[in-house]
């Protein structure tokens, strides 16, 4: 059975962000809230966590994770990013997007897209989720919490304890999230490309959708 964890979304509790770090750090899975929807989240090097994220998911490994970072500092060693990419990300983070990005040699080649090697990643504006991460001193591994056949991420902490109470380690409450994804922006080429349409305002990408 999962263990749930009430966190102040503006002043999280170090001793329970200390107390989640550590169910990841031990290989575990957790349900947290971010400046999105719930994600399930876990750590980069636990493999067995990743299958155990894309089974509750019902997906396989074609669909990928995406790294969730604290700043642009620790994203850049993950990511291939010119000057002009920079620019935009460091106006548009943290916040309510994920990008794609060419990998690094630091991302292990499972993590990336098969035939691009490129990867997702974002930084999110949550104090929990940013917590979790300066505590842990690395990225998370990340899904939106988005189950087989569902059409909308659940997004409620009590609901999701409910639903996954024997797939999960921790269920992270901070209060209902905006039930949102984030917007997805293609930034491997020159110019930006719309993947999809979520939280994150498009127009300082000088997009349309």
């Amino acid at each position: 059975m999962s263990q749930y964890f009430v966190i102040h979304p503006q002043t999280p509790q170090a001793r329970l962000i200390h107390q989640a770090t550590q169910i990841l750090r031990d290989g575990g899975v957790i349900a947290y809230p971010t400046d999105s929807t719930y994600a399930l989240g876990c750590m980069l090097g636990h493999k067995d966590a990743q299958e155990r994220i894309r089974a509750i998911r019902g997906v396989d490994e074609s669909h990928h994770f995406t790294l969730v970072c604290r700043n642009l500092a620790e994203l850049a060693t993950y990511a291939q990013v010119n000057n002009s990419q920079f620019r935009l990300l460091k106006a548009n983070t943290p916040g309510q997007y994920t990008f794609i990005l060419k990998a690094t040699r630091e991302v292990p080649r499972r993590l990336q897209h098969p035939k691009r090697s490129t990867l997702g990643l974002r930084v999110p504006a949550h104090a929990v989720t940013q917590a979790l991460l300066e505590a842990l001193n690395e990225p998370l591994l990340s899904m939106t919490l988005l189950l087989p056949d569902a059409s909308e991420p659940l997004n409620e902490a009590w609901e999701i304890r409910d639903v996954l109470e024997h797939q999960v380690d921790l269920v992270i409450d901070a209060g209902a999230c905006v039930a949102e994804p984030t917007t997805v922006i293609d930034l491997t080429d020159d110019t930006p490309k719309l993947l999809r349409q979520g939280a994150g305002d498009i127009a300082p990408f000088s997009l349309s959708n």
